[in-house]
């Protein structure tokens, strides 16, 4: 485990990372209103990519070379390429507060994933809570699931959109937990610089061969420049600053906050439906959380010990 050089500034980094992801979700579905799934990747990742290689050239930060490239490069696309990707598709079928609440679930790929390359191992407990969560999962999804629909939502928009998400949360936690491992000599600013060039360079081509927007609004570019600045060059450099120097436990407490950012900003903005059955399993979803996250606490102090 990396010790911080800077722990108020790690902290600082993670509640930038609560807070500003937690709006995305919002920002996403505005951006969709008026372009695909793929344009939006490939304005929002080109847009911040480009400010922030300009903020490394007038630094005069190293950048990294060789296989440290394609490596930080490859991450990038698995980490914002898929795992952002498959949010921005799932929108299309979901509302943005549902998709932010099945992507509370995350954790649970993450701890699985560290345990599968050879970090934690996954005790009984960290099961027990995956369980928990799977509970929640089932409370939220009944009705359109089992009784054919729920507030609108279509079984197979809802089926579809679960399994966009769980396979975007393996790509992000595979590749979260490998860049973390990773030695590097880069500041993580620029890590995340090359990353979203990387992403941007991969959409390029579906973006730009793709249907184009019949219109290009305001509204929908205010959603990517918004995208760019706050999710991008803030939340993502922050977000990796955050895995190298906190535990990936408490890395992972922002799926905490940012479901309940997007589903406050679903209901005020398009007043998406959140009643007594969304709000139990937030809870109990919540709670599987919680146990995965404590059932790592003895290993970490047995680590710490020896």
């Amino acid at each position: 485990m990396r010790s911080p050089t800077h722990p108020r500034l790690a902290y600082a980094a993670l509640a930038a990372v609560c807070i500003f992801w937690g709006t995305t979700y919002l920002g996403i579905r505005i951006a969709l209103e008026s372009m695909s799934p793929a344009m939006l990747m490939f304005l929002r990742y080109a847009l911040s990519s480009i400010l922030m290689m300009v903020a490394v050239w007038a630094t005069g930060a190293t950048f990294p070379r060789g296989s440290e490239l394609w490596r930080t490069a490859f991450y990038g696309v698995l980490t914002i390429g898929i795992g952002t990707g498959s949010l921005a598709v799932s929108e299309l079928w979901l509302p943005s507060s549902m998709a932010a609440m099945i992507v509370t679930t995350q954790p649970f790929w993450m701890v699985g994933t560290e345990a599968w390359l050879g970090g934690e191992r996954l005790q009984w407990r960290a099961i027990r809570g995956m369980l928990i969560g799977l509970a929640g999962v089932i409370v939220l999804f009944w009705p359109a699931v089992f009784e054919g629909g729920s507030n609108g939502l279509r079984r197979a928009d809802l089926l579809a959109g679960f399994a966009m998400l769980q396979f975007g949360a393996m790509a992000w936690s595979y590749a979260s937990i490998r860049q973390r491992n990773m030695r590097s000599g880069v500041h993580p600013f620029v890590s995340g610089a090359v990353q979203q060039l990387a992403t941007a360079m991969v959409f390029a081509i579906p973006a730009l061969a793709g249907p184009q927007p019949d219109q290009w609004t305001l509204r929908g570019l205010s959603a990517i420049v918004y995208l760019a600045v706050f999710g991008g060059v803030i939340g993502y450099s922050a977000y990796i600053y955050s895995m190298y120097h906190l535990p990936v436990a408490l890395v992972s407490i922002y799926t905490y906050i940012n479901p309940i950012v997007a589903v406050l900003l679903g209901w005020l903005f398009y007043r998406e439906p959140f009643g007594w059955r969304e709000a139990i399993a937030m809870l109990v979803i919540f709670a599987g959380v919680a146990v995965v996250k404590r059932a790592s606490v003895p290993l970490r102090r047995a680590a710490a010990a020896e």
